[in-house]
């Protein structure tokens, strides 16, 4: 992606090229999306017949960028009279301010041209594109454009609209503009998405100096929200401007990530950009637990939107049970028509104990009671799911297979990709599955229930037993998941009860649910800052050696920031400090290489082979839970923990970091400051 540029408004995001132009590809989602709905996929800027090449391009604000242009190829730069500036703010609309111009002494004549298309293609058939099923047509009226899709009753619309006079037609506009001496031309082009389409209109806003006004309070209104986001968040101030940029690109990029989904009071986040910009409980789940010292209510809108998306009966197609929280939730074509699931699907097995993790973090941060009791009847009945549902084989583990043999995920771990479970020799086991981190989430969830439970629940004997029930659970864990001859937890059981002995990242998750016994955690910690799993960069998801390691497969070699970030959680709860910080001073590391962001993840190579982070090619970027790491690692370095009505902190830094200080943390203890600082040796 890095030579494409990203304007983006929660669930809505446009993909250009660096000179602003929107040009179709059936395998990229390049164009404007909205509700994972592609409303542009053609928008392309000439001049005299001429492509435009950039000088420069300024990424204002997530919502906002500018193109410095000038017509023709390059070695044209030294007699160009003529230059172009491309403004792009995407707010409700997308609104582009074309200014145009002339360097000369004399007027200049010009034909500007913009192309104008969509296919309103579904952004999960993109890199599998197939034939429309449904009609398009083309109106002009009144300098507007109106391309309308149709389907059944399922419709899309785009209404383009010039401030200036032009020439429309079905592919475009077109205006034969004169600029005087040293004058310019500018033109403001809205951009409307429509979910129900009517005849073409033209708003008295969007003319004029109408649309002006309308365009500078929009970026006014986006910027105070943001400002708002931005001032109830701590203060860091530290001797690192390293972590400095990373914690404020973090913060950034998740308010770039919040959007309303339809039907909803509160913002979610989206998992990440481009193919994930939409509801997945999974990431809400995980970001949310990750930014609660920093912006709790992630996590509070996380809770409350998927207590009420939890499923409530027996659906194959959707692979529903009672209990459950589901995994994605999609608005495009394919949903509608249920062609794909995603409507909600609920092929996660671990969403459903996170949910519960959450829940209980929450109150801890917070002391909103209210929520809990609230959610009291979605946790109870996520508690059942756990013992019933979920436990396929009876043996009281939490298990996966998948319903929906058509569209569903063949795993629906985090690592939901086909080949990520798998033996040391790289052998794939039959389903059902029961993934090692997913017992640790159980275990977690089940305690921390049994404290909600007795707390605010008024139900000590529901507490005892949910208490018991987890001691068991810890003591045969760590009898069937423990690989003997090599000293580290498998990475799932198979369908015979036997171990899928790959040495993964998985097991790093084991150690912040609490379920590894203490005894067994230094062997954890030793695999893990082994050179088999950690690059010098961060842990791989999978080990070398391993029969299906590569250092660029998607679960299967990379390094996945978030998971580096829960890892060293983990490591600092058993008192593996030292081993914790090398974690948290290589992804800081890793953040500078990417302008403070980290991406959602980058190969695997071993530091010795290569002087920097090598990008992953196809990793969104901004993404939630990468946002999130940093956060997550904040909390660790500092040691921070809810004790009560009093916020504990337990200070271990890195070398390379000798003081931090987090200023105005939020929690039901008001605002606290906490300072951090590193004695010599």
């Amino acid at each position: 992606m890095k030579d494409l540029v990203s304007v983006l408004d929660g669930s809505a995001f446009v993909l250009s090229d660096r000179n602003g132009d929107i040009r179709p590809s059936p395998t990229y989602p390049t164009g404007l999306f909205v509700l994972d709905t592609r409303f542009l996929s053609k928008w392309i800027l000439t001049i005299d017949n001429q492509p435009l090449t950039a000088l420069s391009v300024d990424d204002l604000q997530y919502y906002e960028a500018q193109f410095f242009l000038v017509p023709g190829e390059p070695t044209h730069y030294a007699d160009t009279t003529v230059s172009v500036i491309r403004h792009r703010t995407l707010g409700k609309s997308l609104y582009e301010e074309l200014t145009i111009l002339n360097h000369d002494n004399r007027p200049v004549d010009l034909v500007v041209r913009l192309i104008v298309g969509s296919d309103f293609a579904d952004i999960l058939e993109i890199r599998n594109a197939r034939p429309k099923r449904g009609r398009l047509q083309i109106s002009t009226k009144d300098q507007g454009l109106l391309l309308y899709y149709q389907r059944e009753t399922w419709q899309r619309g785009t209404a383009v609209y010039s401030s200036e006079p032009a020439r429309v037609d079905d592919q475009g506009f077109t205006f034969e503009i004169r600029i005087e001496p040293y004058g310019q031309w500018m033109t403001r082009l809205s951009v409307e998405t429509l979910l129900e389409v009517e005849p073409i209109a033209a708003p008295q806003r969007h003319f004029g100096t109408s649309l002006l006004n309308y365009q500078d309070k929009l970026r006014g209104d986006i910027r105070e929200e943001f400002e708002r986001w931005m001032a109830q968040a701590p203060v860091l101030v530290c001797d690192s401007d390293s972590l400095t940029r990373a914690y404020r690109r973090s913060l950034t990029d998740l308010a770039a990530l919040r959007y309303i989904v339809p039907g909803w009071p509160y913002k979610l986040t989206a998992a990440g950009m481009p193919w994930f910009m939409a509801l997945f409980a999974r990431d809400n789940l995980l970001t949310g637990l990750q930014a609660l010292p920093f912006a709790p209510e992630v996590a509070r809108s996380a809770l409350w939107v998927l207590g009420r998306l939890q499923g409530t009966k027996l659906d194959d197609f959707h692979e529903e049970e009672p209990g459950k929280i589901i995994h994605e939730l999609r608005y495009g074509e394919s949903i509608a028509f249920e062609e794909k699931p995603q409507l909600p699907y609920l092929g996660s097995v671990d969403s459903t104990p996170l949910f519960l993790v959450l829940l209980d973090e929450y109150e801890r941060w917070t002391g909103d009671a209210d929520l809990v009791r609230e959610l009291e009847p979605q946790a109870r009945a996520a508690l059942r799911w756990l013992d019933t549902y979920a436990d396929l084989v009876g043996d009281g583990y939490l298990w996966y297979m998948r319903r929906n043999e058509q569209t569903g995920l063949e795993n629906q771990c985090w690592k939901d990709s086909r080949n990520s479970i798998s033996y040391r020799d790289g052998r794939i086991p039959e389903p059902p599955r029961a993934a090692c981190e997913s017992q640790g989430y159980k275990y977690d969830a089940k305690m921390r229930s049994a404290r909600l439970a007795r707390t605010f629940w008024q139900d000590p004997t529901f507490a005892e037993q949910l208490e018991r029930q987890a001691a068991e659970l810890k003591e045969r864990f760590n009898r069937d998941y423990w690989v003997e001859d090599g000293q580290y937890y498998a990475l799932a059981r198979d369908a015979d009860g036997g171990q899928v002995d790959a040495l993964a990242s998985n097991m790093g998750r084991l150690l912040w649910s609490g379920i590894v016994d203490t005894s067994r955690a230094a062997d954890v910690a030793r695999h893990l800052l082994g050179p088999r799993l950690y690059s010098g960069w961060g842990v791989r998801t999978l080990a070398q050696g391993e029969g299906r390691y590569n250092p660029i497969g998607y679960h299967v070699g990379t390094v996945w920031p978030y998971d580096n970030a829960f890892i060293a959680w983990g490591l600092r709860k058993y008192g593996f400090n030292k081993e914790a910080n090398r974690i948290v001073s290589s992804i800081i590391e890793v953040a500078n290489y990417f302008d403070g962001r980290l991406p959602e993840a980058f190969a695997g190579y071993d530091r010795s082979q290569t002087k920097y982070p090598v990008e992953y090619p196809a990793a969104c970027s901004p993404h939630a839970k990468s946002a999130g790491a940093i956060l997550l690692l904040l909390r660790t370095m500092l040691g921070l923990d809810p004790i009560g009505r009093h916020l504990s902190t337990n200070p271990a830094l890195p070398e390379n970091i000798s003081r931090i200080e987090l200023l105005d943390i939020p929690g039901r203890w008001g605002h606290v400051d906490v300072l951090g600082r590193r004695s010599p040796g």
